[in-house]
């Protein structure tokens, strides 16, 4: 695979499912537990759900969008992503705000962390070269009778 839009692509679907299996746990860890179950607020709640929103939609960004839309939408995202998780996940617990979250959780938020970091780092090189390249090879060739992709 050395078209950077399925690499990146790919890398986000990787991050999502990481997401989404973390917090699948967080709520086995939740119902399990003996405690009252935490209620969020609807703000919370919504913010969630526009984190979430973004690896899903950069997964289609990166197939659809032309390079330079593409690059920046990848650099912003990830940066973004990996703000957000590294400053929730190691952050409070390091500055004594609240004790570090589950190992499990812990783990899974350094692979996120790792994997939106790299997209911002192969968005970040990514050449317009390559890009130029990549989609000719897409274009039909009707003098040859053959596409290639």
């Amino acid at each position: 695979m050395h078209d950077t839009k399925e690499r990146l692509s790919l890398f986000w679907i990787f991050a999502l499912l990481n997401y989404l299996y973390a917090d699948v746990i967080a709520l086995f860890a939740i119902v399990g537990s003996l405690d009252q179950a935490p209620h969020l607020p609807p703000w919370a709640l919504l913010g969630s759900a526009v984190l979430m929103e973004i690896p899903i939609a950069m997964i289609v960004a990166c197939r659809l969008l032309p390079f330079r839309a593409n690059r920046l939408a990848n650099i912003i995202a990830g940066a973004i992503l990996t703000l957000v998780n590294a400053f929730l996940t190691f952050v409070p617990p390091l500055v004594g705000a609240r004790t570090p979250a589950l190992p499990e959780y812990l783990f899974f938020a350094t692979i996120e962390t790792v994997c939106t970091s790299v997209i911002v780092w192969q968005a970040w090189t990514w050449s317009g070269v390559e890009a130029a390249v990549s989609s000719e090879r897409m274009v039909r060739q009707p003098e040859a009778g053959i596409t290639s992709s």
